[in-house]
């Protein structure tokens, strides 16, 4: 399956298309406060790339359009997508190619409406020492990660562009917060991980190893990353709160671009149990790491509607 960007800005579109069809309403705002009440998941978990959810809600972006917004922590695209097709949740993100694929198995009443990221961040990350250096030495080890998470549903596509048979390599059900751990103590020999969390994996690790890192967008590099998801009903019913919703959304996400440090601390705020700076736990609020997870020199911006091009 080779997943092209004329069929991402295709997709794309058909959301804008959507968002930009109707009239909005008023309808489900609380009586209280007057704003209207929306629930948010993040992809995987409270990660520092989950960051700029925080921040928008901290800042008062979500407020200043109208909303009153609950932040819940996803468990990667599948969970997301099937959340909020349900309408246990409004609004979510979850990486582009895996829903596309998703899709492609399962009709669900979901729809994007704005890009995070340009490039898949998705990786299978190792230790030194693991006998995993290149993508041929992951058969037959055995790689934890959440079922349904990105890393989980765009392998097989990844296992092809790298010529490996996907049902090689075996996929141990693990969550999230306690894969770093489990690839620490040599109970997997990878994880699904994004290549901003290198630097989580190695704090983890007490006998300070090296990660090994595989990046999907490597030998996949015209695959977008995350996206922002909702219904399609609600989208073509109420396009204005999905704009007010996604603009708001996008200001927390530059203003987490441009100052990573006050991002780190706004997301231990809302995450106590967060303790470890987001920067050491998932590498930088912003996920400004190259695709081998050293620090970039240029300044990536924020994508909204218009990343589709």
């Amino acid at each position: 399956m080779r997943l092209r960007r004329s069929v991402v800005a295709l997709t794309a579109v058909l959301g804008l298309a959507l968002v930009s069809a109707c009239n909005d309403s008023k309808a489900g705002k609380s009586e209280d406060s007057g704003l209207q009440k929306v629930s948010y998941l993040t992809s995987f978990n409270t990660f520092g790339r989950e960051a700029y959810a925080y921040v928008a809600l901290d800042k008062g972006y979500f407020k200043d359009a109208g909303f009153d917004v609950k932040i819940n922590p996803g468990s990667g695209t599948v969970d997301v997508m099937k959340l909020v097709a349900g309408g246990q949740a409004d609004y979510g993100i979850g990486d582009f190619t895996a829903l596309v694929i998703t899709l492609g198995k399962q009709k669900l009443p979901i729809t994007t409406v704005g890009m995070i990221h340009q490039r898949s961040l998705a990786a299978i990350v190792s230790l030194e020492g693991y006998g995993i250096n290149k993508p041929q030495d992951l058969i037959g080890k055995n790689i934890g990660d959440q079922p349904g998470s990105t890393n989980t549903v765009m392998f097989p596509v990844y296992a092809k562009a790298v010529g490996i048979p996907a049902d090689k390599v075996n996929f141990i059900p693990s969550p999230p917060p306690a894969l770093p751990r489990l690839l620490s103590s040599h109970k997997v020999d990878g994880i699904g991980q994004f290549v901003v969390g290198v630097p989580l994996v190695e704090k983890a690790d007490q006998q300070k190893r090296k990660a090994v890192v595989l990046p999907y967008g490597d030998k996949l590099p015209d695959l977008y990353g995350n996206t922002i998801i909702t219904r399609t009903d609600l989208a073509k019913d109420h396009p204005d709160q999905v704009k007010k919703f996604t603009g708001a959304l996008l200001k927390g996400l530059q203003d987490t671009i441009d100052d990573p440090e006050a991002a780190a601390e706004t997301l231990k705020k809302y995450v106590p149990e967060d303790h470890q700076h987001p920067r050491q736990r998932e590498g930088d609020p912003a996920g400004r790491f190259d695709q081998a997870g050293r620090r970039r020199h240029r300044r990536p911006r924020a994508e909204g509607l218009r990343t589709a091009r």
